[in-house]
């Protein structure tokens, strides 16, 4: 086998490149809305009675800020590099650029092949909330058992239709459609917290069960990690728009700020309403509430006002929904370019300037993912994202630190690596409270994707059987063609 050669340098057409017909209209405002839009769809409204489950309690409320320390961590990876390599497709180049030095094209390869399964399950829980919202606005739509209806099913493959074909328009379009998103997710966040405030019991909100944090016995830590599950799944989407560096306008600017001012935003949202739900209902209707938002705000105002607002959480899902598949559908697009993925996803469309075949089969996926179960869905979609993403880019910091010291960071991680350190206990500590069915189900596609990397490698004639091609696509080393 031959020697890897390794080139530097982003300057002359090597795939640090930002892709021709990619443009950059993503402003500050516009990439922290996206990602808020995305992080609060339907998922605390459909996720807090598990949560409260889950912890035994009102101590549930402190499982978004353990969930929020985690992903701020976590964040503090996405905004250095993110910042740094802003490209389309975000951990893709990430994974590419810093395990390229051992394993070629691996786990860049393994990304893509997860994250096209992942990121429609996570966007397809979306649906699943969304239409269990439904049911408190359209008979038949969920069934006496709180199970979706065929019909509930069918509407939930019609939506996703037409946030495909809203998704089908320029970035500019895109962008202005997605403020108008996040305006109606605030609204029906902020009313239905205040509606919870209006009928508020203090002594109720904070009644924890005896016991609730004592650290002995495996209780509190299994009740910490199931909760740990969820408030995590709330939070994603801090990351969308790391998805779509190359659209964003001053990245090493705007990425690192977007990223932890809508993980700060989200956080003080959730237990907000958090609090104020478990104050304004008794703890036995929390935990068994289908329509909890609902529930808060027929209380507080009545079904009149209730349905009113209820109609803005199911276009706040929708938004959610629509800001994930913007993102999502830009992953495959540079691994295409690459020759790491199928060339399909490679091309844009002629006019809009967008990944034609992401869009698409992300959406597609997104319906077929519809169809489970929520709690399935939920835990299949972390413990993947977790195992192939999460802990891959924290080793990618790591690497990148040591191989590239000439990499231009325009934002470094503030007391690194405490935070790195801190993500990583957390992912691991998550993964593991995951169900066996999704850990089986995760390491199984991670297998399934090596088999079919080794096919893809052998074919293309590249590592393991062929050399690694080092290509330092962002450093700011100019040293060309040395070999490793």
């Amino acid at each position: 086998m031959s020697s890897p050669t390794r080139s530097g340098g982003a300057g002359a057409g090597g795939p640090g490149t930002r892709p021709a017909g990619l443009q950059r209209q993503i402003g500050p405002l516009q990439a922290t809305a996206i990602n808020m839009t995305q992080m609060c769809g339907i998922g605390p409204f459909i996720t807090m009675p598990g949560m409260v489950a889950a912890m035994g309690g009102p101590q549930a409320m402190f499982g978004w800020i353990v969930g929020a320390i985690v992903v701020i961590a976590d964040g503090l990876i996405w905004a250095e590099l993110g910042a740094a390599m802003p490209g389309a497709g975000g951990t893709y180049i990430y994974l590419r650029e810093a395990f390229q030095y051992r394993t070629g094209r691996l786990m860049p390869f393994l990304f893509v092949w997860s994250a096209v399964l992942f990121i429609p399950l996570i966007m397809s829980s979306g649906i699943i909330g969304l239409v269990q919202y439904l049911g408190y606005l359209v008979p038949g739509v969920v069934g006496a058992d709180g199970a979706t209806t065929v019909l509930g099913k069918v509407i939930g493959i019609g939506i996703v239709a037409v946030i495909m074909l809203l998704l089908l328009r320029k970035i500019g379009q895109i962008t202005k459609f997605t403020m108008v998103l996040f305006g109606v997710m605030l609204f029906a966040m902020l009313a239905t917290i205040v509606a919870a405030f209006s009928h508020f019991d203090a002594a109720q909100a904070f009644a924890f069960t005896p016991g609730a944090f004592s650290l002995s016995g495996g209780a509190f830590w299994m009740g910490l990690g199931a909760g740990l599950v969820i408030a995590v799944y709330d939070y994603l989407g801090y990351n969308t728009i790391a998805y779509l560096g190359a659209e964003v306008r001053d990245p090493g600017r705007t990425l690192p700020r977007a990223i932890i001012f809508s993980i700060v935003g989200i956080m003080s949202l959730y237990f907000l309403f958090q609090v104020g739900v478990l104050g304004a209902l008794p703890l036995d209707q929390v935990q068994s509430a289908s329509s909890l938002g609902s529930m808060v705000l027929e209380q507080a105002w009545g079904t009149g006002v209730s349905k009113v607002i209820t109609v803005f959480i199911v276009i706040a899902a929708i938004g959610s929904v629509f800001a994930g598949l913007l993102g999502g559908s830009r992953v495959p697009f540079e691994a295409a370019r690459d020759k790491v993925f199928l060339p399909v996803f490679g091309k844009l469309h002629p006019k809009l300037n967008l990944p034609t075949a992401g869009v698409l089969t992300m959406g597609v996926l997104t319906m077929a993912g519809s169809l489970f179960s929520l709690t399935d869905v939920i835990s299949a979609a972390v413990s993947t994202l977790v195992l192939i993403q999460s802990l891959a880019q924290v080793a990618a910091i790591v690497v990148l630190r040591r191989r590239q010291p000439h990499l231009k960071r325009p934002y470094r991680q503030w007391l690194y690596p405490l935070p790195t350190v801190i993500a990583l206990v957390g992912f691991v500590y998550l993964y593991y409270s995951s169900t066996e069915l999704s850990l089986w189900l995760s390491i199984g596609w991670v297998v399934f994707g090596i088999a079919a990397f080794l096919v893809w490698a052998k074919a293309e004639r590249t590592w393991p059987f062929g050399p690694k091609e080092i290509r330092e696509a962002y450093s700011e080393d100019k040293t060309e063609e040395t070999t490793a």
